[in-house]
C-alpha cells in the first residue's frame, strides 16, 4: 500500500471515530434520531475523494437535508433525479444536500460512480460499519432526515410517495419533504414531521 493509501485508510479511521464518538451521551449509545432533538455532528469520508467531510462544513446554512441512497436499490434510484432537483433548486436558498450510503454490499468505487452518472451534484459519503445510520435509527434507502439551522431535526421519512411507494422515476416525487423544507426555511412549523420511509432495507455490517 503507497503513502497516499495509507494517508486515506487513516483519515477514513478517524472520521469514523470521530461519528462514533458524537453518536453517544453520557456514554450511552444513540439509537435513533426523534423530531425536536439536535442532530449530533458526524465525520464521514467523502466517495469521491477519500476525505472527511463533516457536519460543521454546514454552519450557516438555513438547512441541511441528509439523505440515505443506495446504488443497487431501484426504490432509492427512482429518486435520484428528485433529489438531484431539490438540491440544485434549493441551494440558492441556504439548504445543503448531502447523501449517505451505509450499504456493506456497495463499495466505495461504485458509490462514487453511481454519484457521477447520476449527476447528484451533492456530496455522498460513506458510512462504512453502519455508524451514522445506526446513530440516527435510519432503516432504508431512500430516507431524508431534514435539519433546521441549528442542526434540530424538523422531518423524517420519505421525499415523497410515502403512500404509493415506487420504483418508477416517472412518478418519484418530493411531495412530503418540500412542504417540511419550505417551512423550515419561513422559520414555520412542520405540519407534518414523519412519513414512513418506503424502500429497500440498509444492508448493514
Amino acid at each position: 500500500m503507497g503513502i497516499g493509501n495509507r494517508r486515506v485508510g487513516l483519515l477514513v479511521v478517524l472520521a469514523l471515530f470521530a461519528t462514533s464518538a458524537a453518536c453517544t451521551a453520557g456514554g450511552q449509545a444513540r439509537t435513533k434520531i426523534q423530531i425536536g432533538e439536535k442532530m449530533a455532528a458526524f465525520t464521514l469520508p467523502d466517495v469521491a475523494n477519500g476525505q472527511p467531510r463533516s457536519l460543521d462544513e454546514f454552519k450557516g446554512k438555513k438547512a441541511v437535508v441528509v439523505i440515505f441512497i443506495a446504488t443497487q436499490c431501484p426504490y432509492s434510484n427512482a429518486f435520484t433525479g428528485v433529489m438531484a432537483r431539490l438540491a440544485r433548486e434549493y441551494a440558492g436558498r441556504g439548504v445543503a444536500f448531502v447523501g449517505v450510503n451505509a450499504n456493506k454490499t456497495e463499495p466505495t468505487a461504485e458509490v462514487a460512480e453511481h454519484a457521477r452518472s447520476h449527476n447528484l451534484g451533492f456530496p455522498v459519503l460513506k458510512d462504512e460499519s453502519n455508524v451514522l445510520a445506526d446513530c440516527l435509527g435510519a432503516r432504508v434507502t431512500p430516507e431524508v432526515f431534514l435539519l433546521d439551522s441549528d442542526w434540530t431535526l424538523r422531518y423524517h421519512g420519505a421525499l415523497g410517495g410515502s403512500h404509493h411507494p415506487t420504483t418508477d422515476p416517472a412518478q418519484a416525487s418530493d411531495e412530503e419533504v418540500r412542504p417540511a423544507l419550505d417551512a423550515v426555511l419561513a422559520g414555520q412549523t412542520v405540519a407534518a414531521t414523519e412519513t414512513k420511509a418506503f424502500g429497500c432495507t440498509i444492508k448493514r455490517m
